[in-house]
């Protein structure tokens, strides 16, 4: 099998933690009322579910049965990273275990997201590093030499993911952002998130939901526009 050449890119600047620490208080599912195109394929499940984690992104490119570029990748990594995994469409071998989990725990990194299969599912858990796959294989990579690239724009659950892009990942899926534009999107995400409780207070003391929104204006002005077919 002839060795491929690798593509070896610096590592990015890490989007400063106040602005991941607002970031990570956003829900996905949050941003999903207004972005459509920058989320991850939702194949792509948390093997521990519950946390939240928001960081930057380190990109990882390694193709089927080979992981020799990943050994160089988690040796160069930062507390608060959030490693993406490039897998190539392979569905077969895993390259991520509890070795890896173990390591990423060491390192400090934010969470790992693998598109393709990861193997030890029950040691992953226990190492605590959050984790995102499209499932589990016992069948694992091995140190074939066959070449790859580490911090290259790869593709992600059919997203691209540039290094040093912000990454927010939970139960209800992956975001990818553009550093520049985590700010904006946290701030309307996390003011919608707050009017959302203060609705739900108000649900509570005894308001209808059409006491909050005015469905019946938006209904006649949607027949006013359709000329009254819906009438």
């Amino acid at each position: 099998m002839a060795i491929r050449s690798y593509r070896l890119g610096a590592m990015p600047p890490q989007i400063p933690a106040p602005i991941l620490d607002r970031f990570r208080g956003v829900e996905a599912a949050t941003v999903g009322h207004y972005l459509h195109d920058r989320f991850a394929d939702p194949a792509l499940r948390p093997l521990i579910v519950g946390p939240r984690i928001a960081g930057t992104a380190v990109t990882v490119s390694i193709p089927g049965p080979d992981s020799t570029l990943l050994y160089h990748a988690m040796d160069r990594v930062r507390p608060g990273d959030v490693v993406v995994i490039d897998r190539a469409g392979d569905l077969r071998h895993a390259c991520w275990g509890g070795f890896m989990a173990a390591v990423a725990k060491l390192r400090g990194i934010a969470g790992v997201i693998v598109d393709g299969v990861v193997t030890d599912p029950a040691a992953i858990r226990e190492a605590g590093v959050p984790t995102w796959a499209r499932g589990v294989s016992p069948v694992t990579t091995k140190l074939l030499n066959l070449g790859g690239g580490f911090n290259i724009p790869v593709s992600c659950g059919g997203v691209a993911v540039n290094p040093g892009d912000a990454v927010l990942a939970d139960d209800c899926g992956i975001l990818v952002l553009p550093p520049d534009q985590v700010a904006g999107i946290s701030d309307t995400a996390l003011a919608d998130q707050a009017e959302e409780g203060e609705w739900l207070a108000r649900l509570r003391d005894g308001l209808a939901l059409q006491d909050l929104v005015d469905v019946a204006a938006m209904l006649a002005e949607r027949d006013r526009k359709d000329g009254g077919i819906h009438g």
